[in-house]
């Protein structure tokens, strides 16, 4: 059954009647959960079920489950370390870094799954240049080559419990300064040096065929295009699909972001998105703004579109209550407190 090309978010704890009826519209195909949308395991499961029961077609539900500050979900679950102490970790020891992001991300992912949810866009492997505010401990690490290897720990994690990955923000969102919320950053670098840098822990990453998924910055890097990489058939095309031979998913960022105000109306941002290589588009926090793209949008969304966004419905089935029985959940959980100390 084809996915929709539309990812939308929630408004509280349970559906709407609006919302009952935008799950039924053809062009959605993902729903994004965020704190508001959580209150205990029990209610977002419900809540889980819920969309699944009145969507008409398969919808991918996903939340921002990074651990450190953003960790939509927290009552119930375990807080989980910013990524940027798994990098602490690996430079007193390689071993013991790799083995407590694998940890990491089988924590975070078996117990995504375990509520019902397929995915989090995670992990980060923007590298920290110590100038954006807005990655800073989100990243693994200041070196290319160490975000690369821990990543890789941390994806199998997620992966041995059944969620696909999501790498973000490609090319890199590390080295401007302007929080792309707020503003459109411009990145000046050569394009050269972007690529030696930030982008080889997504390159070695798809060289490996570890990465299902990847989300664009809503980034201008002006040695290569005056469009932010998102809406760049420069960046999606000629270097993630041919250069890189990405085959994966692409979705955008979300397109209520200040950064993506270049790019025109929702409908033109959208539009301009999937033509330049997204294959789903997030449209959060702004239901007007959904609503303009579902009745605006023009756009068939292709069968191969459809089958990559596929692959990212998690992989296994996991109730919570019995995943935190387990001496394995225990064994992460406790080392997840280790981490967060970790100094």
């Amino acid at each position: 059954m084809t996915i929709g090309p539309v990812m939308i978010d929630l408004e509280g704890l349970v559906l709407t009647e609006q919302e009952i009826e935008l799950l039924q519209h053809p062009l959605v195909g993902g729903i994004i959960f965020f704190a508001r949308n959580y209150e205990s395991p029990e209610q977002l499961a419900a809540l889980v079920a819920e969309v699944k029961h009145h969507s008409q077609q398969t919808v991918l539900t996903c939340v921002d489950q990074e651990g450190g500050r953003v960790q939509r979900f927290k009552a119930g679950l375990t807080l989980l370390p910013p990524l940027r102490k798994l990098g602490e970790i690996y430079d007193k020891s390689d071993e013991e870094g790799m083995a407590a992001a694998k940890a990491m991300g089988w924590l975070m992912a078996s117990e995504i799954v375990g509520l019902g949810v397929d995915f989090s866009f995670a992990p980060v492997l923007d590298l920290d240049y110590g100038t954006s505010e807005i990655i800073g401990d989100r990243a693994f690490h200041s070196d290319a080559k160490k975000v690369s290897q821990i990543a890789r720990a941390y994806i199998q994690g997620m992966q041995d419990a059944g969620m696909a990955c999501v790498g973000k923000h490609f090319p890199g969102h590390g080295a401007v300064v302007a929080d792309s919320h707020l503003e459109l950053p411009i990145d000046d670098r050569k394009v050269a040096n972007i690529m030696e840098n930030d982008v080889l822990p997504f390159e070695e990453l798809i060289d490996l065929g570890v990465i299902q998924g990847i989300m664009p910055a809503h980034v201008i890097y002006s040695d290569m295009d005056s469009k932010p990489a998102g809406f760049s058939r420069a960046w999606l095309q000629q270097v993630l699909r041919t250069r890189l031979g990405f085959t994966g998913a692409i979705f955008s960022d979300d397109l209520n972001m200040a950064a993506a105000n270049v790019a025109g109306t929702f409908v033109e941002r959208a539009q301009l998105a999937l033509q330049a290589g997204c294959d789903m588009v997030l449209v959060c926090n702004n239901r007007q703004g959904a609503l303009e793209v579902l009745e605006g949008l023009q756009w068939h969304q292709t069968a191969e579109s459809s089958a990559r966004l596929t692959t990212m419905h998690a992989q296994k089935e996991q109730n919570l209550a019995a995943l935190q029985q387990l001496p394995h959940w225990k064994i992460a959980h406790d080392a997840a407190k280790d981490i967060m100390d970790y100094s």
